[in-house]
């Protein structure tokens, strides 16, 4: 049995980070129903990414609306609004990422739905929060990424700034809304009521950096700069960073310079090994290291390296990491079907219970595939 079995929850989320969140949750056995708009539907569906659609759909639809079922419903339609109501009662929680407002506006707010069903957990995603100017604002990663300093964190010191190559605050928020969901559902079981749980991508991205953040608020009021040279870390000292080798790149996380020196063969990293100028020199020592990896090739270097327990790796792509060992060790890979049978190769949920990884063949939900079962 799944952990969540028996739960019942209704996303009326788009996109990203709401949906992110109502699938993790499907993942751990909660019976999830997509609330989707009539002939059109969630917008993921025409989100379409490296151009592959399965159907009419995005194959991004797919992958992040997997083990859902999806109902049509039209919300500012009387009849459809109280047929969704009645599905609330029975429902443990709701989940929805509109701007502040609208839902009030629908009478699917929070002061609403806690009168139709008092259990219910209600998690709602902004991109900024309900008050403050930036409210109206749209809530996209990109662009929140860019408000709150973390392309300044990415690439070299000469670089523009750089964001994260990928949705990662939408992923974020959608995992601390299921962190504040599952929270609120053992509360309930405490005190017998439900609750709203709140995040937004904004606060998400401040708790991202919250390592260097917190540097920042404690020091003289600038921002950490980047390295000039391997950039990796605005505020971890050499040689923490990427290196070029003769066929590849190697990643050297934390070392004695000391050490390096000696393993590397590197007599110009001998003046450079005082620990305590790691940081102030971590330019010099950076310069020296890069000029002198490129010399060989990055297995030669591991192989000095990994015996004496230095924090190093190889730089791996894609294709050659699902052809590891350590990537088929995991597991992570799973085949769901779509509505219209094509099969779709996607990862698999990377939480295990009792030892056993969650899978699930079932892929995303055609539009309103499931309206009489839930709305008859």
């Amino acid at each position: 049995m799944k952990p969540l079995e028996g739960l019942r929850v209704l996303d009326f989320a788009q996109f990203l980070a709401g949906p992110m969140a109502a699938l993790r949750l499907a993942d751990l056995g909660a019976e999830v129903i997509k609330i989707e708009r009539p002939g059109i539907g969630d917008l993921c569906r025409t989100l379409v990414i490296s151009d592959q659609k399965v159907g009419p759909d995005s194959l991004l639809f797919h992958t992040i609306n997997r083990n859902k079922a999806s109902i049509a419903a039209d919300l500012k339609d009387a009849f459809d609004l109280e047929k969704v109501k009645d599905l609330l009662k029975t429902s443990d929680v709701m989940i929805h990422n509109f701007r502040p407002g609208v839902m009030e506006r629908i009478g699917l707010g929070w002061e609403d739905v806690r009168k139709i069903n008092s259990r219910l957990v209600y998690g709602a995603v902004t991109g900024y929060g309900t008050t403050g100017p930036w409210v109206k604002k749209p809530g996209q990663d990109l662009l929140v990424q860019s408000l709150t300093g973390m392309p300044w964190l990415s690439g070299d010191l000469d670089h523009p700034p750089i964001p994260a190559g990928f949705a990662v605050l939408d992923i974020t928020c959608g995992n601390h809304l299921v962190q504040g969901v599952l929270a609120a559902l053992l509360r309930r079981e405490k005190t017998g009521n439900g609750g709203l749980v709140e995040v937004d991508l904004m606060s998400s991205a401040i708790d991202m950096q919250f390592e260097l953040f917190t540097a920042f608020l404690n020091g003289d009021g600038s921002m950490s700069k980047r390295s000039a040279i391997s950039n990796a870390n605005a505020s971890v000292g050499a040689p923490y960073g990427i290196y070029a080798c003769q066929d590849g790149y190697i990643a050297i996380a934390m070392a004695p310079i000391s050490a390096l020196a000696d393993l590397l063969d590197c007599k110009d990293l001998v003046p450079l090994s005082d620990p305590e100028e790691a940081f102030k020199r971590r330019d010099e020592i950076k310069a020296v290291l890069r000029d002198h990896l490129t010399a060989q090739t990055v297995a030669y270097w591991l192989e000095r390296l990994e015996p004496a327990d230095i924090w190093c790796s190889k730089v791996l792509d894609w294709p050659e990491l699902i052809a590891t060992e350590g990537f088929a060790a995991l597991d992570m890979l799973q085949t769901i079907t779509a509505p219209d049978g094509t099969a779709i190769k996607t990862t698999r949920c990377p939480i295990r219970i009792d030892g056993e990884t969650g899978k699930s063949d079932q892929g995303g939900p055609a539009l309103g595939a499931d309206t009489d079962i839930y709305l008859n």
